[in-house]
């Protein structure tokens, strides 16, 4: 499977990417930096020079079966930061993907986003959340076939390979390599498309996990 995966350089999708080459896909990474370009090239991908605050996807996608939006302003980001990359590249790339025909696609959230409400002006987390909540009611309108999921708290904890994944969970952490397996999977299984996910660390092995649902 071919899968173009946007925030390249991002720690969620440089799990990912290693893992899906692993895997015997064929990763891609969307990075707008050319410095990142040897790293990725190290995890097993190919690393595609896409700024997605200002360049058009569209020329990017090439053969891609499957997309995954893992990018995020990052936590040293204003609020602005949080609008034009979580909400409006996210946006940005589903357009493409809908428009080239790329219909599976699998979006990373948060959990929390179904609370979100306006956020004042040094709210920064509470712009976070109201641009991941503005980005899945997009996606969800869309004729793709979608999947939303949802980490709780992320850490740099070694890989369990074991979590709660369903529609809710109670709020917990989740290192950042079970989610990007976790990603796998979804990938793997069409038939969670139309679905919105939360993921915590647990005790159920991701891939009984994701044939639970």
């Amino acid at each position: 499977m071919d899968v173009l995966v946007a925030g390249g350089h991002g720690q969620i999708a440089r799990h990912l990417l290693r893992q899906l080459a692993a895997a015997g896909h064929h990763p891609r990474g969307l990075i707008r930096n050319p410095d990142h370009a040897a790293d990725l090239e190290a995890d097993g991908a190919v690393p595609v020079l896409c700024d997605l605050e200002q360049d058009d996807p569209a020329p990017h996608l090439g053969t891609a079966d499957a997309i995954v939006f893992a990018a995020g302003a990052g936590p040293g980001s204003g609020i602005p930061r949080k609008d034009t990359v979580d909400r409006a590249a996210a946006v940005l790339l589903a357009d493409a993907a809908e428009a080239a025909g790329v219909r599976r696609y699998v979006q990373v959230s948060a959990m929390g986003v179904d609370s979100a409400r306006q956020a004042g002006p040094d709210d920064v987390f509470g712009a976070y959340l109201v641009a991941k909540k503005a980005a899945e009611d997009d996606l969800r309108a869309r004729p793709l076939d979608w999947t939303i999921l949802r980490p709780g708290r992320l850490t740099d904890d070694p890989p369990a390979g074991t979590v709660r994944l369903a529609r809710h969970v109670d709020r917990g952490a989740v290192s950042r390599a079970d989610v990007a397996a976790v990603l796998v999977a979804l990938l793997d299984a069409p038939a969670t498309a139309g679905r919105v996910l939360e993921l915590v660390g647990g005790d159920t092995p991701i891939a009984d996990a994701v044939a639970a649902l």
